[in-house]
């Protein structure tokens, strides 16, 4: 059959996988005031407005939330006000994890009676532990708590993977519901996905559709912080089944992503500069990170503008510089 004779194109919703938490869930950073304490009425301005621009669930105390630099009552405090901010109408997940078992699962009770509705639990980082002992550490913390439980697997920072095999044993676990996916594997995920029922949520920004086309859940971002509606809309739309939209919303995010997550720098301080940048709350990072330059922040702008951001005056001028920590 020739172009000419095709059928044309019908756009056709799917079926949208279970997604337990919500489908866009944003890795929201840590906003503190300019001498570095804790900002809840920040963090709470931040969270309403990420809900408001579509955001089904705020993960706190993540990467991006700079959680090894936050204290155990901080986290607390922070779940707590994001809970009370946002009201029932986004999920709060807590993000749990340390390199001790113990400290896990303290942080998992703190933060079930804080207020949170998931816990994120990554691997236990620097003694990387064999798979045995992973899959130990998980059911051990996934057991004190009667929260649902998130798998953050992340091995290029944590230096152990959570194996295919090791996922699909831990699926069987009645809590253990979920998985934040930075392996870059998206072969042993599709083994996963196609093994068992854990909802699979990308944690790389470039992988928003490809995952989620392969059935993912959807996904939990940094990026999502400055460009919350971009990242809807690819989910969106593709639930819609118009996957023409879902892959130009993709690709027209790929300069800012590249420059938030890709640049050398960590997404904490890209996120923390950009929002800083546009009058929106979060502060200076904490050491051992040092904020964006100059330059960064110039191209991070750009970029932001490029996709219809519209920013405010004097917007450069609010950006932290490096070194003091004081406006430039």
């Amino acid at each position: 059959m020739t172009a000419a004779h095709l059928p044309p194109t019908t756009h056709a919703a799917r079926a949208v996988p279970a997604a337990p938490l919500g489908r866009a869930l944003c890795a929201m950073v840590t906003p503190f005031t300019t001498s570095g304490a804790l900002d809840l009425d920040g963090a709470q301005l931040l969270a309403d407005r990420l809900v408001a621009e579509g955001c089904e669930g705020l993960v706190l105390s993540g990467t991006t939330g700079e959680s090894p630099t936050t204290s155990d009552a901080e986290k607390a405090a922070l779940v707590e006000a994001v809970r009370e901010a946002v009201d029932g109408r986004a999920s709060v997940v807590a993000g749990v994890g340390s390199s001790d078992t113990a400290h896990t699962a303290e942080l998992a009770l703190r933060a079930e009676k804080a207020g949170a509705d998931g816990l994120l639990v990554v691997t236990p980082y620097y003694s990387r532990p064999p798979q045995e002992a992973v899959e130990a550490h998980f059911r051990a913390v996934a057991d004190v708590s009667g929260l649902p439980v998130v798998l953050y697997d992340i091995p290029g920072r944590t230096g152990t993977r959570i194996e295919p095999d090791t996922m699909l044993r831990l699926a069987d676990h009645p809590r253990i519901v979920a998985v934040k996916d930075c392996a870059y594997d998206l072969l042993g995920s599709a083994k996963v996905m196609a093994n068992c029922d854990l909802a699979y949520y990308t944690g790389c920004d470039e992988f928003v559709l490809p995952l989620y086309a392969l059935g993912g859940a959807g996904y939990i971002s940094t990026v999502a912080n400055v460009a919350p509606r971009g990242l809807r809309a690819i989910v969106d739309a593709f639930d819609a089944g118009d996957t023409a939209t879902a892959a130009r919303g993709q690709r027209q995010l790929t300069e800012l992503i590249e420059l938030m997550m890709a640049s050398g720098l960590p997404g904490a301080v890209t996120a923390k500069a950009l929002l800083g940048a546009l009058g929106l709350p979060a502060g200076p990072v904490r050491t051992p990170l040092l904020p964006a330059g100059r330059e960064a922040v110039d191209g991070l702008l750009a970029a932001y503008e490029a996709l219809g951001g519209a920013l405010p005056a004097g917007a450069v001028q609010r950006v932290v510089s490096i070194g003091d920590q004081t406006p430039l």
